[in-house]
């Protein structure tokens, strides 16, 4: 394949790249160096680019060459590269260290952006071949607060001039899978990330003398075990929901019952009815128990990422380029969805899109290797080519079909 060859060519200067950002990890929104090395990898090319008005973000449109149809009536295709870091410390021994203190890439996404310069390269030297359009989004604040929308407000979607038809992006992992391999599943593959605040409001007091009071951090505990119950009694396994509660304060010194105790917690699904539902159970749950004990429940849903899901068509093309390109021993299939959270899933809300994963763990013992968002989390940037390559031929591949497509249907 054209794609592997180029890819494996510019390699080592993609890797490069990826050590260069994987050194300046930047957070959330605003990311100037990241988007000064983006745009400085893609001098030269002949691309139409401009960049965020309210993020560090960069958009890309690269015109093919090839095939018939022109105007409207051509064919784009969308790929995708977050660019954002964590507020982690890197625990790695690397010649290219995180030089910024307290933020790593821990997520991969330095070798998502090689991974997608790449393909621009790649895409660049076989435009003559590329039947449509191809829109590159460099996107930031994928880990928070959400850098897909603003993205989407800003034209992302018709920055060729025309809707996008289709949509892909990837993934690396650290962990649970050898080195090389992709995987994926369609339909379901994230959950939904809502959060929800609950404030429990008492009367403090003496920690003497609690039936003068109204003590709220007991209620506020009742609240978080009582969630737990509601999950597994109210909810099908097979649509699973998960509450975790992460932050629980209440109180300033061990004899002062305090007026109020306030916990946060991250609430997952993957379906569209479970995430009306458990929010609606949740202030149900929380108002009523603490009505019952003679306070009250304040509960504040603040929604964020809705489910990713695959679409059939989209993810069955985006697997069979996987085998064609590197073999069927290096595809597996992904049983069950994960519930950790994308923001892509608002680019495939309104486009068919395809999201894949790659392992680019460097351990022997793939399973006991730390995960994305550990601070030892590492990645074997041996596979950001590969990377390159695919996200290249889906856009080859997918624009030939679309304006074959098209151009069968205006002889019909």
């Amino acid at each position: 394949m054209r794609t592997l060859d180029i890819a494996s060519t510019i390699g080592p200067e993609l890797v490069a790249l990826r050590r260069e950002l994987h050194q300046v990890p930047e957070l959330g929104l605003d990311l100037p160096l990241t988007q000064r090395a983006v745009l400085a990898a893609l001098d030269g090319l002949d691309l139409e680019v401009t960049v965020g008005e309210q993020l560090s973000s960069v958009v890309a449109v690269l015109r093919g060459r090839g095939g018939d149809l022109v105007g409207k009536d051509r064919p784009v295709v969308l790929l995708r590269g977050d660019m954002d870091a964590l507020p982690v410390t890197e625990d790695l021994d690397l010649d290219y260290v995180s030089r910024h203190p307290g933020l790593m890439h821990a997520c991969g996404h330095d070798l998502h952006v090689a991974g997608l310069v790449g393909a621009a390269r790649i895409l660049h030297e076989l435009r003559d071949e590329l039947e449509g359009d191809v829109v590159l989004m460099f996107q930031p604040g994928e880990e928070g607060p959400g850098g897909a929308e603003p993205m989407i407000a800003e034209g992302l979607l018709e920055a060729a001039g025309r809707r996008v038809d289709a949509a892909y992006a990837l993934h690396v992992f650290s962990s649970e899978y050898p080195l090389g391999q992709w995987f994926g599943r369609p339909g379901p593959l994230m959950a939904a990330a809502d959060e929800v605040r609950v404030r429990v409001v008492g009367e403090g007091g003496h920690g003497s003398q609690p039936f003068r009071a109204k003590d709220p951090i007991p209620v506020a505990c009742e609240i978080v075990l009582a969630l737990q119950t509601m999950v597994t009694r109210q909810f099908d396994v097979f649509d699973p929901v998960v509450i975790t509660v992460g932050k629980f304060v209440g109180g300033t010194k061990d004899n002062i019952i305090p007026d109020d105790a306030v916990f946060e917690a991250t609430v997952r699904s993957l379906s569209p009815e479970a995430r009306k539902a458990v929010s609606e159970k949740i202030t149900v749950l929380a108002e009523q128990l603490a009505s019952a004990h003679g306070l009250t429940a304040e509960v504040e849903h603040l929604p964020g990422y809705p489910v990713t899901v695959n679409d059939e068509d989209e993810y069955a093309f985006a697997k069979d380029t996987i085998i064609d390109l590197f073999g069927a021993e290096r595809y597996s299939h992904q049983r069950d969805p994960e519930m950790g959270a994308e923001d892509f899933s608002f680019v495939g809300e309104l486009v068919p899109s395809a999201y894949v994963n790659l392992s680019a763990c460097p351990a022997t013992d793939h399973e006991s290797a730390p995960d994305n968002h550990s601070p030892r989390a590492d990645f074997d940037d041996s596979v950001v080519p590969d990377a390159a390559a695919l996200l290249a031929e889906l856009a080859l591949r997918r624009t030939t079909l679309l304006g074959r497509g098209a151009a069968a249907a205006g002889r019909d």
